[in-house]
């Protein structure tokens, strides 16, 4: 497409969709900060705020206790983008300078229990006083009101998983439930967040009001689990699990090789069932009365037949060849990648979504870049994340307009703080004192 001509090479030169936004976050783990991540990818000004000195939890979330240069690898991939700002908010002082920020902001944005923030003075209320348009979003695993949310119940990634039923369809007939290794209640509930956000901030250019907007990292799940509830409450029939057998359409399962590889294998369309019957040899299938329309196919009997002949084929090609098939012959057909194939597959780097980040603070290292292109405004990763505090004079003196003096006050009534000497707080080794700071952006 002409259109996207040299985009991965341009993009940087451009301003982001959200340029001119301005975002403060109080969030931790995943579900909270992959919100305004989001947004912060997509050009808006994000100011995390942390609890100083250890800041965000996700700091010492680690995969197998491994650091990238005293970072956590789970911290960088959920933060890009951010300005780190470490502010004690138990503390009255902080709370004004908190609102003080609020009053030149868009959007603040949470995932703190219940109540928390109006013990702190910076509840919904608080906030809309001094700023009417804020758009004030507040996220947890079961939301600010009903049973859950009154028993103060703590919540994550997994339990969401488990509460809303997805771990439960998750896994294969007769085995016990499984837990998705992704965080896709974390990400998904976090997307969500920011589809409201970016409605809200819309409303408001019309009315010129804000609002509160609160969500539930469990019903996000739920709503991410397609046609399960209806067809639960339509037929009173529980949802089985399937493995990787797709229950809506037939044939599409994950298929063992020759090579002892996998390949995934869809075609539900008549034309791409046609295809995989000529590629199997079988052309004679696309007429066979329990297979000839997707909705006879979608039979238990038929679609366990189906599939039988599908992994038959399979077994005995290898995954690149099952693959090519689906090429020649038009239906979906992928060998299963892992790690090692995301990041060097040829195709993604020509896009620019698989990339090196050269991170001033951090180095060179490959991360994944916001996976929607924008012909004018296109969003993209700009330096990765910050020691907690690191950003806090930039913000007190560029935003706020405080002298270095006052600053010097705040940090000494432990208002304003800086990193702890603790790996995922403080800076890389070597670290001069200089690179990364703002001036440098």
């Amino acid at each position: 497409m002409t259109v996207f001509n040299h985009y991965v090479e341009n993009k940087h030169r451009r301003p982001g969709p959200l340029s001119g936004i301005r975002v403060i976050e109080v969030c931790t783990l995943l579900f909270g900060p992959s919100g305004p991540s989001f947004l912060a990818e997509l050009g808006a000004e994000v100011i995390k705020v942390e609890l100083p000195p250890a800041g965000d939890v996700t700091r010492s979330l680690n995969p197998f206790g491994w650091f990238y240069r005293e970072q956590s690898p789970m911290f960088m991939h959920i933060n890009p983008n951010k300005y780190y700002m470490a502010l004690d908010l138990h503390i009255d002082m902080a709370q004004q300078i908190f609102k003080e920020l609020c009053a030149k902001s868009d959007i603040v944005e949470f995932n703190l229990r219940p109540a928390v923030t109006s013990r702190w003075n910076i509840g919904y209320e608080d906030i809309r006083k001094i700023n009417p348009g804020i758009i004030y979003i507040e996220k947890n695993g079961f939301g600010q009101w009903g049973a859950y949310a009154e028993q103060d119940r703590p919540s994550n990634d997994g339990a969401a998983q488990a509460l809303s039923g997805y771990a439960w369809i998750s896994s294969f007939p007769g085995r016990p439930p499984l837990k998705q290794s992704i965080w896709i209640a974390d990400y998904y509930g976090g997307l969500m967040g920011e589809v409201a956000v970016l409605a809200a901030l819309h409303h408001r250019k019309k009315t010129g009001r804000g609002q509160f907007i609160e969500m539930s990292q469990t019903e996000n799940l739920m709503r991410a689990m397609s046609w399960v509830w209806p067809f639960q409450q339509a037929t009173q029939k529980g949802v089985e699990p399937s493995g990787n057998r797709d229950q809506c359409i037939c044939p599409a399962d994950t298929f063992l090789c020759k090579d002892n590889r996998m390949a995934a294998i869809a075609a539900p369309a008549p034309d791409e069932f046609k295809g995989l019957c000529a590629a199997m040899g079988k052309p004679e299938l696309a007429g066979d009365p329990r297979f000839r329309e997707h909705t006879d196919r979608l039979k238990t009997e038929n679609a366990l037949a189906i599939l039988k002949i599908v992994a038959d084929w399979a077994r005995s090609k290898t995954a690149d060849e099952v693959e090519a098939a689906g090429v020649k012959h038009g239906f979906a057909a992928t060998r299963l990648h892992n790690a090692v194939d995301q990041n060097t597959d040829p195709h993604r780097r020509a896009r620019g979504f698989v990339k090196e980040i050269d991170d001033p603070l951090y180095g060179r290292y490959v991360e994944h870049e916001f996976p929607v292109m924008m012909s004018r405004t296109p969003p993209r990763i700009k330096w990765t994340v910050r020691p907690v505090g690191f950003d806090n004079d930039y913000v007190m003196t560029k935003i706020l307009g405080r002298s270095q003096r006052q600053i010097d006050e705040l940090y000494g009534h432990g208002v304003l703080g800086k990193w702890k000497d603790q790996q995922g707080r403080r800076p890389p080794p070597g670290w001069d004192g200089k690179e990364g700071m703002i001036i440098r952006r």
